[in-house]
């Protein structure tokens, strides 16, 4: 995304090498491989072991890797792995806390009860993913090549499933190939894609509504441009940005000052917030002249949305949570 300054709660996920570069697209080329490979070395024999033989994909950084032909023990290090594998019908064995949150995200908790959390959001401890026995780990964007290279001792199936420009579904389709579940994958986003469709088209008067979706950080609100997450489960609903939103990219803009916030109305404002800072900061300006005077906020058409769903990548079961939000917010009388 000239792409906008990333925010510092998104800084460790956009450390952004060029090898990324090159996309979760990679992901979708699969080699047939098998045991029978030519200088297998033991780390491959071992990936073997767990799913009787292996295949060979490339992930987001254009790498080769071989992942056992159907994992049984997956590990996920961001919440868009976890949401993705969960959408598949796959349960992992590990798993870390949500963005800015320390547990998994909320909209995922009932799915992920009696699962092992094994760090941070990619910063997992060692220790703890050693103890899950993953024969794969899907490790997001991680860019941290020392991190990348423990993992990889842990299981040489590790892989980077996410490039900086990735969306959603080509995120989740590399996976969804990663899994050997290609059928499943492509289902669930062509049902996603019909519910979206339906949802925009049974918004009454608000049909193709411009709607703004902002994140609030302490120093300021910044928009989401039209590829972020959020925004594209918008366009997929038939709905709009408004003019001063309306760019290609999927990162958000610098925080605004109260003299641009401006900038954040439109028909419908979306607003969520990652950190208690963020929100203190929401309900600080909520007292203002400048925020009581946006168009949208007259309307009482000012929505207060889960961060840690709409602030993200976004995965399959989040994308149907904005569609949701987005659905109760426009269909209220």
């Amino acid at each position: 995304m000239t792409t906008p300054t990333r925010l510092l709660p998104f800084a460790p996920r956009r450390a952004v090498q060029v090898l990324a570069a090159v996309g979760t697209a990679a992901l979708l080329v699969t080699g047939c491989g098998s045991d029978s490979d030519k200088g297998s070395d033991k780390k491959s024999d071992s990936a073997a072991e767990s799913g009787g033989g292996t295949r060979t994909v490339k992930d987001a950084t254009g790498t080769a890797v071989k992942v056992p032909a159907n994992p049984k023990r997956i590990v996920t290090l961001t919440q868009e792995d976890l949401d993705a594998v969960l959408a598949l019908g796959v349960k992992p064995v590990g798993i870390t806390n949500g963005q800015g949150l320390s547990k998994p995200p909320a909209y995922l908790a009932d799915k992920v009860k009696d699962i092992n959390v094994v760090g941070n959001l990619l910063q997992p401890v060692m220790d703890k993913v050693v103890a899950a026995k993953p024969d794969l780990i899907l490790a997001g964007d991680m860019q941290d090549e020392q991190m990348l290279k423990q993992l990889r001792e842990i299981t040489p199936a590790t892989l980077v499933t996410m490039a900086p420009t990735d969306d959603w579904k080509l995120s989740f389709r590399g996976i969804g190939n990663a899994l050997n579940k290609m059928n499943e994958t492509n289902k669930v986003i062509g049902d996603y894609e019909a519910k979206a469709k339906k949802a925009g088209e049974g918004l009454g008067d608000n049909k193709g509504a411009e709607v703004s979706i902002v994140r609030w950080n302490p120093d300021g609100p910044s928009w989401m441009e039209k590829k972020q997450f959020a925004s594209g489960v918008a366009l997929d609903m038939g709905l709009k940005r408004p003019k001063a939103q309306d760019k290609d990219g999927n990162a958000h803009t610098p925080a605004l000052s109260l003299e641009k916030i401006n900038e954040i109305d439109g028909d419908w404002l979306f607003l969520s917030t990652l950190t208690s800072d963020g929100e203190k900061a929401l309900k600080d300006v909520q007292e203002k002249p400048a925020y009581k005077d946006l168009g949208a906020v007259k309307k009482n058409h000012a929505v207060t949305v889960n961060g840690s769903v709409w602030s993200t990548r976004g995965g399959p079961i989040a994308s149907t949570v904005v569609v949701d939000d987005i659905v109760k917010a426009l269909s209220a009388k």
